[in-house]
């Protein structure tokens, strides 16, 4: 059984209370809207909006929020999704839609979460990813899948209503659940690159979980797929949300019970076996430690080794999240 974590992975955690039930509450909303302290997250093409801090020894990157509505001008108030509680305040994400990215302040930009996560407060981080998890699902929403028609939001922009009265139908934000794997053979850990990586990355074993599969056959079906190796005692690690565009991480830890690697489906360009020494010698870079990918093999590192993999000289890093 794996041991407890601290703390939980990066972008999850009880940073926020999402107040479920203010979403039916109109009066409130309405409310809420109306306090000038209210916090807007600002998503732009994506996009999330980041503050430079001045101040070099001091958190280099924080969450760029807008208190009150005046600075957004004009705003949709049923275009807003209201994320919940957060520091005290209550928070919604707001999509900017302009050709250009606006300059709402001075030292703040809109950025690439993806490209920055691991810089930012762990609590800023999650309230990001969830602002950009539900602008990205909205948008991939506006008309019904069934009938064609436009959608229309509801319960604080969490529910998309069909607008056509003959169907109606309702559409809830869209999870894509992926198991991800660090696959060992007691001393080894097999770990793969694909080929647009740089050279040198590699990262453990990923895949979607298939329609009428459960957790453990994907992680055993993506293993074969992409490697040829057999597992078996498939256990759960942690989980992860992962919202490039909508993804939640699922992570397991399994037993190799062969070792022969065939790269069968091309998904991979390579992958091998590799020691706890190899990992510390920096023999391949391996996933930013804000990465589940990371968590997964830094536990499985640390429960044989007297030195942390994070304090070993020669462990290398990816210079960008990987998946």
């Amino acid at each position: 059984m794996a041991k407890p974590r601290s703390q939980p992975n990066y972008l999850a955690g009880p940073y926020l209370d999402r107040l479920a039930l203010l979403r039916k509450d109109e009066a409130q909303l309405r409310a809420a809207l109306a306090n000038p302290a209210t916090l807007f997250v600002p998503v732009w093409r994506a996009h999330s909006f980041i503050s430079k801090g001045a101040i070099a020894s001091a958190q280099s990157l924080t969450a760029g929020f807008v208190v009150g509505e005046e600075q957004l001008g004009a705003v949709d108030p049923a275009e807003l999704i209201l994320l919940g509680e957060f520091r005290g305040q209550l928070c919604f994400a707001v999509e900017i839609d302009s050709t250009d990215a606006p300059l709402l302040w001075a030292h703040a930009e809109f950025r690439d979460l993806r490209s920055i996560a691991g810089e930012l407060p762990r609590d800023e981080a999650g309230l990001l990813a969830y602002a950009r998890a539900m602008m990205l699902w909205r948008e991939r929403h506006r008309f019904c899948g069934r009938c064609g028609s436009p959608t229309l939001a509801a319960q604080g922009g969490h529910i998309r209503v069909c607008s056509n009265p003959g169907c109606a139908i309702q559409q809830f934000p869209r999870i894509d659940p992926a198991v991800i794997v660090l696959i060992t053979d007691g001393e080894r850990a097999l770990l793969g690159r694909q080929a647009t990586w740089a050279a040198g990355r590699y990262s453990t074993i990923a895949g979607f979980v298939e329609p009428g599969e459960s957790l453990e056959d994907a992680v055993a079906r993506e293993v074969r797929e992409e490697t040829g190796v057999e597992v078996d005692v498939v256990e759960y690690h942690s989980s992860q949300p992962w919202p490039f565009p909508a993804s939640l991480m699922l992570g397991f830890t399994a037993h190799a019970t062969t070792t022969a690697i065939h790269l069968a489906d091309a998904e991979l360009e390579d992958a091998r076996w590799l020691t706890r020494a190899q990992l510390a010698a920096g023999e391949v870079s391996m996933p930013t430690p804000h990465s589940i990918s990371f968590r997964l093999i830094e536990d499985w590192y640390d429960a044989q080794s007297a030195t942390p993999l994070r304090d070993e000289p020669g462990a290398r890093l990816w210079t960008s999240p990987p998946r």
